[in-house]
């Protein structure tokens, strides 16, 4: 594994959302399973560990949708827990319980994973898994050349060996292909078509 990948092993626990009240609390989106959860690995950070936050739950927000109303450390008043509106919080992967099921695992796992296609041929190494609003997205960076993204879904991904270090892509023949100029051009035109 890469030190690279070793860094950005940092799993997305929850994001403040904003202050609630005047006595410096936010209400806090938490994506753990059970989201009272995410206090109970220590300390978070953001994505760079420069800031350290120790949450406490002080109640439920909306909990149906995960949110909760927290308290963080040293932030005492309506203006501090304004400020922090937007921060992502992040938890080491290290702290996380390991899942009970050998089929489960943390997009995190994934990171530092050997890419292959269906017939042994390494294609790179996962560097991240992203999500920009459409599903999971894996960047694989091959040993020489530009990197490039799969969606992280069975049809792409159809194997994931968390043990043995490695991912299965089945990506179309033509994955690799960059269009023609003249294949470009008309693919405009038919998308501008009504």
């Amino acid at each position: 594994m890469s030190s690279s990948a070793t860094s950005q092993r940092l799993v997305l626990m929850g994001a403040i959302l904003g202050a609630h009240g005047i006595k410096g609390e936010v209400k806090v989106k938490s994506f753990a399973a059970k989201p009272a959860d995410i206090a109970e690995y220590g300390p978070l950070t953001d994505t760079k560990h420069k800031r350290s936050f120790e949450l406490s739950i002080a109640g439920a927000g909306d909990a149906a949708k995960g949110v909760l109303i927290g308290r963080i450390a040293g932030i005492t008043d309506r203006n501090a827990a304004e400020a922090l509106k937007g921060v992502e919080l992040f938890v080491d992967r290290e702290r996380l319980p390991a899942p009970k099921d050998p089929e489960e695992y943390y997009l995190a796992d994934l990171i530092g994973l050997a890419a292959f296609d269906g017939k042994d041929a390494k294609l790179g190494e996962i560097v991240s898994v992203d999500n920009y609003g459409a599903g999971d997205l894996l960047l694989v960076v091959p040993e020489s050349g530009e990197g490039f993204v799969v969606p992280f879904a069975k049809a792409f991904v159809p194997v994931v060996d968390i043990k043995g270090g490695r991912v299965i892509l089945d990506l179309p023949a033509d994955f690799f292909e960059v269009p023609s100029q003249e294949e470009e051009e008309a693919a405009e035109l038919q998308e501008a078509a009504p």
